[in-house]
């Protein structure tokens, strides 16, 4: 569990990470560099779950051997499957990062949604349902082992 108090905007008792793949973790497929380095540091304190739609048939292959769990959706409502991840885990446990418009209900629901702006693009309604925009995953994932980050630019 991550524990942070942020004046102003509460305090997280973070207990899971849910992640969306392509985009957010990966680029056309691909898991970026540094990531499952990360991944492997954050499972000590968080439950890891990849949700996707695995556009490229990758994400299996990509995360094997790595401390997450993955659930691939089937097309159509993705992003009413994702909010209804979430709130299954328990929302207020939950801090979510994905990129696309598939993910905007996720984050919204999630305790902290953080939305990543890389080669693929961020949807517009995913960057307002967003708490917080990170400029790549592997910012976004240090913004949880360095919580006082969060803190910084969330208090108010």
């Amino acid at each position: 569990m991550i524990k942070i108090a942020i004046p102003g905007y509460g305090d997280l008792r973070l207990t899971h990470l849910v992640l969306d793949y392509n985009g957010t973790l990966a680029i056309d497929g691909r898991l970026l560099n540094g990531v499952a380095d990360r991944l492997k540091a954050l499972s000590a304190e968080l439950d890891i779950h990849v949700i996707t739609a695995d556009t490229f048939g990758r994400a299996a292959v990509s995360l094997d051997g790595l401390p997450c769990r993955l659930t691939i959706l089937p097309a159509g409502e993705q992003a009413a499957a994702k909010q209804s991840f979430v709130r299954q885990l328990g929302a207020a446990g939950c801090v979510c990062v994905g990129n696309g418009r598939n993910d905007r209900l996720m984050l919204r629901e999630a305790a902290l949604g953080i939305v990543v702006l890389q080669a693929e693009g961020t949807a517009v309604s995913t960057l307002t349902a967003a708490d917080l925009t990170a400029p790549d995953i592997q910012t976004a994932l240090d913004l949880l082992t360095h919580p006082l980050r969060l803190v910084a630019a969330l208090r108010s």
